[in-house]
C-alpha cells in the first residue's frame, strides 16, 4: 500500500540526519520526495551543506530506494549510473 503522506523519516533507508536535511529543503513526506525526485533532493541537500560529507549511498541511492521501497544496495547498477549522471548534470548546471 502506498502512503504518500508518510513522513520521510518513516521511509526505508532514511535515517535521522537525512530526514532532517530533507526537511530543510522542503521535503517532508513521501509525496514531496516523489514530486521533486531523488536527484533534485540530493543536489539541494548537497548545495545547502557543501561542508558535509554526502556519500552517494547514504543520500542519492537511499532517496531513490525510499521511493522504490527498496534497500539502496538493491537498486540496479544501471539505475545508479543514471542517478550519478543526472546528479552531475544538475550540479554542473548550478
Amino acid at each position: 500500500m502506498d502512503h504518500p503522506d508518510l513522513a520521510v523519516r518513516e521511509l526505508k533507508n532514511i535515517g535521522t540526519t537525512v530526514a532532517q536535511r530533507l526537511n530543510q529543503v522542503g521535503v517532508r513526506t513521501k509525496n514531496d520526495l516523489q514530486r521533486v525526485g531523488a536527484v533534485t533532493a540530493y543536489c539541494e541537500i548537497k548545495q545547502r551543506h557543501p561542508e558535509a560529507r554526502t556519500p552517494l549511498c547514504f543520500y542519492l541511492y537511499s532517496l531513490e530506494g525510499a521511493l522504490r521501497d527498496q534497500h539502496w544496495d538493491d537498486i540496479g547498477e544501471d539505475v545508479k549510473q543514471a542517478l550519478r549522471a543526472d546528479a552531475a548534470r544538475f550540479l554542473d548546471a548550478t
